[in-house]
């Protein structure tokens, strides 16, 4: 019965719409099945006689029927019809084709039920459109076409979510590139059926991958018409980057009157370059504009150049509390291909401006970098040259400023050259043994401008005047053998020849006191220094047993002692007399950016010794064959050293680092400081050990504690044990840690947002977080430092940083981030982020409650990059004192 009342459903006027259609197809003649003729899918036309020239060259066929009708001079197809032609391809439930006027019809079928199926699909090119009926004239190409369905990408991204639907209700095909809409909508919604937005447009002219003119046109929220409405609008859709405007923000300031923000123009220079021209503009005067241009050449390189400036001005003139402010930053960032020249290479990193560009900027897009403090830069170019002995060099600029002091150090610029290892008495590529054939050398260079100067003189010419310039030649010498079989013993000699261009004299006068005069031009002087080293290892193995759980304590210790030796260089010193009649030395040299030379003999002895702890834990997987190995004490090292030509204090103070993850995905450092000697009343060592003082053996000077690690709540669900020993089966290094934190994950997982449930689709989600499992996680830094040089015991550093994420439902995220410092009691800078993600929409909240930055932002606004300057934002003044 379903399929006869389909069938008589063919001789009605087809409906549009699923419900209530007001609008009818074109009607198709009654007498479409008589006579029909059952034929295979696959079977074509058998008709004798000489067809039109159309049929010459059309391919069509259908599931149940094809008739062809000489009276009429029609085809028609019935269920799962097909009409290829040229580039046009036509499917749907139903065809009539008049092959006399080339014109062909398509529509639905429906069923008893009352339930449409098998909608045409009209293509022709790359133009795809999926309406309830359709006319088509082959001949003039124009069409008319019922509730079109077509999707439309703009960008550079992928048809998909992110393309633009246009739906009509009748829609005039006038040619191959212009289409005529009457009534339809502009959405990007996921959900084609029943959009939770769309822009109505009454009448509209539609260019495929170009563009959609509109007359009046409004926003529709859940199908509620909103006032957000144009008199005419304008939707660019080409693919790829073209030229255009740029939406501003607007908004309102307390102290600055009505703004706009980020307006302007971008252009598309060409294929490999671009640039955005943005500006903000103030009713009270202030303003700032920014450039930003990427550029990208495949298999070369890529980057981005951005420059930023911001005239700010507070208050109106002729009050108290008027000023005028201007604020600039510059960002570079260039990167080269490795494939583009593996002998050479340019890069750039460059981030320079004003100290006070971030912290007093009211653009939102700065608000992340508020609390950077220093700003660094480097430009350098570097060239390989593989002839034996291959040569590398490099020339580099580079930059570093401090936001808090103003003070400004560069290098402009730095020279190095290097060698590669040379053996004189070796065969290249031979294998080398004994002292002889390990002898080896280098050589390198290092010259370099040196300018330290401040914001103040920056561009200027105040900059360069005290700028030092000097070179270094290095060649170290040294070599490697064994001595009885277990000791491994280095010897080396370093060479070093130090260039400057610029010495001082120092003179005194008995009414001007110590003169110090800059004696420009070239001088030199040289140093060099012997050492030898000896160093072993040592292994030692605590076996409880192969049916213990902890089965053996492996401790390895890798002690090492080295001698080092350098003569006084006092040849490079002068001295002059004081107004006491003393000769006070001093060396010309000491302007030198390589150090000065040492006037007093070195001859010094040093000792270190490192330890590693690991345990051999039992699998617990019984089909293990080998147990499993855990890093207990990753490293622990001592080291301190002895100066024989010290007159007193001969022993240096004792150093003690440290690391360990002892429990899993918690790395715990460690540092500390012990000083021998005793100190007197006012914080000076003395030739006095701490011990024969009073005090303990050594004396703690200073110490440091720091640990990360993440949590998520996976690590507190139930079975979650067992899900780590199940991933952790492969892992020789960290599996079944019996001094780890049960139910531990990688740390790559914390912010995922979702952990490893992130592969699970959206349902499974869903229903997890209505059964009370919500995902979170969170990450935490903790900070301790101690000094104690001069009896002071002070806690100097003392904070505990934590950010971390919560999924309240799938579609709302709260995120935060903070600390607080336990030794000033107060938090640090506090934020909060809000997101709902509303399907089109998108709702973000960030809000800082607190502190220098304290501030909200508002913002709401479709999704889709097609559609992004449909939004709204607000914010607040930012908290100023």
């Amino acid at each position: 019965m379903a399929k006869l009342a389909a069938q008589e459903d063919l001789i009605k006027p087809l409906p549009i719409k699923i419900v209530e259609d007001s609008i009818s197809a074109p009607l198709l003649p009654p007498n479409i099945l008589n006579d029909s003729i059952a034929l295979d899918s696959a079977q074509v036309d058998t008709v004798q006689g000489k067809q039109p020239l159309l049929l010459d060259k059309i391919k069509y066929k259908a599931k149940d029927y094809v008739k062809l009708s000489q009276k009429d001079n029609k085809i028609y197809l019935y269920n799962e019809a097909e009409i290829y032609y040229q580039d046009t391809e036509l499917k749907a439930g139903v065809i009539v084709m008049d092959y006399i006027k080339n014109e062909v019809y398509a529509g639905r079928l429906r069923d008893s039920t009352g339930t449409y199926s098998q909608l045409p699909f009209f293509k022709q090119g790359d133009n795809e459109v999926r309406p309830d009926s359709i006319r088509f004239n082959f001949d003039t190409q124009k069409a008319l076409i019922w509730n079109s369905r077509t999707e439309q990408q703009a960008g550079l991204g992928q048809l998909g979510s992110d393309a633009m639907k246009v739906y009509a209700e009748i829609t005039k095909k006038e040619n191959d590139s212009v289409y005529f809409l009457n009534e339809g909508k502009l959405t990007t919604s996921k959900d084609t059926i029943d959009p939770d937005y769309y822009i109505r447009v009454r009448k509209a002219k539609f260019v495929p991958k170009k563009k959609i003119i509109a007359g009046f046109s409004n926003i529709y929220i859940v199908d509620v018409p909103t006032p957000i409405a144009l008199p005419f609008a304008y939707f660019p859709l080409t693919q790829g980057r073209v030229a255009g405007l740029l939406f501003p923000t607007f908004g309102n300031d307390p102290q600055r009157g009505y703004f706009l923000q980020n307006g302007g123009y971008y252009l598309p220079i060409s294929e490999y370059v671009d640039l955005s021209l943005t500006g903000d503009f103030y009713t009270n005067g202030s303003y700032g504009f920014r450039g930003n241009s990427i550029y990208n050449r495949r298999y070369k390189f890529r980057g981005t150049v951005n420059f930023s400036f911001e005239n700010l001005i507070q208050s109106q003139k002729g009050f108290d509390d008027f000023s005028r402010t201007s604020n600039y930053n510059i960002r570079i960032q260039h990167t080269q291909d490795p494939k583009s020249n593996p002998f050479s290479r340019f890069s750039a990193s460059v981030n320079l401006g004003s100290s006070q560009f971030f912290t007093n900027s009211l653009n939102q897009v700065n608000r992340n970098n508020s609390q950077t403090n220093t700003f660094a830069s480097s430009i350098s170019y570097s060239k390989t040259f593989p002839a034996y002995p291959s040569v590398n060099a490099s020339l580099t600029l580079t930059h570093t400023q401090n936001s808090r002091t103003q003070a400004i150090q560069m290098s402009l610029p730095t020279l190095q050259a290097s060698m590669e290892r040379v053996f004189p008495f070796a065969k290249r590529d031979g294998i080398k043994k004994g002292i002889v054939q390990n002898i080896n050398f280098q050589y390198d260079v290092n010259a370099q401008n040196s300018i330290t100067t401040t914001e103040e003189d920056f561009f200027t010419s105040k900059m360069f005047e005290g700028a030092r310039v000097g070179a270094r030649h290095r060649v170290p010498l040294s070599t490697n053998f064994k001595i009885a079989k277990y000791l491994s013993t280095s010897l080396s000699g370093n060479y070093e020849d130090v260039w400057t261009l610029e010495t001082v004299r120092r003179r005194f006068d008995e009414e001007q006191g110590i003169i110090t005069d800059t004696i420009p031009g070239f001088d030199r002087f040289n140093r060099y220094n012997l050492g030898v080293g000896i160093g072993t290892a040592l292994y030692g193995t605590f076996t409880f047993g192969e049916d213990k759980k902890i089965q053996a304590i492996r401790h390895v210790m890798r002690p090492s002692i080295s001698y080092s030796y350098a003569p006084s260089f006092e040849q490079f010193y002068d001295s002059y007399t004081d107004g006491d009649g003393n000769d006070v030395q001093y060396t010309p040299f000491e302007t030198s950016i390589y150090g000065r030379p040492s006037l007093g003999k070195s001859n010094s002895l040093s000792f270190s010794l490192q330890n590693t702890l690991e345990a051999k834990v039992r699998d617990k997987d019984s089909t293990a064959i080998e147990p499993k190995k855990v890093s207990i004490l990753s490293n622990l090292t001592l080291n301190a050293s002895y100066n024989f030509e010290a007159d007193s204090l001969k022993l240096s103070p004792i150093n003690l680092s440290g690391a360990t993850e002892i429990i899993k995905n918690v790395p715990i450092n460690f540092a500390a400081t012990f000083d021998p000697y005793a100190i007197d009343n006012n914080g000076r060592r003395i030739n006095t050990f701490n011990v024969n003082n009073g005090g303990g053996l050594v004396r703690l000077t200073s110490a440091r504690l720091n640990t990360g690690f993440s949590l998520n709540s996976e690590m507190f669900q139930k079975g979650g044990q067992k899900k780590d020993q199940d991933s952790d089966t492969n892992n020789q290094n960290y599996g079944d840690n019996p001094f780890e934190l049960k139910g531990s994950r990688d740390n790559d997982d914390f912010f995922g947002g979702r952990g490893r449930g992130s592969e699970k689709d959206d349902e499974e989600i869903e229903n997890e977080l209505y059964g009370n499992k919500t995902p979170w996680d969170m990450r935490l830094t903790y900070v301790a430092s101690y000094n104690n040089n001069n009896r002071q015991s002070e806690i100097t550093n003392h904070s505990l940083m934590f950010s971390g994420n919560i999924q309240l439902t799938p579609k709302w995220d709260v995120g935060f981030n903070s600390g607080y410092d336990f030794k000033n009691k107060g938090f640090t800078d506090t934020r909060f982020s809000f997101n709902r993600d509303l399907d089109s929409f998108r709702i973000n909240f960030d809000w800082t409650p607190f502190g220098r930055f304290e501030r909200w932002y508002f913002f709401i606004g479709i999704k889709s990059s097609l559609l992004s300057d449909l939004k709204w934002e607000n914010r607040s003044q930012p908290f100023r004192r």
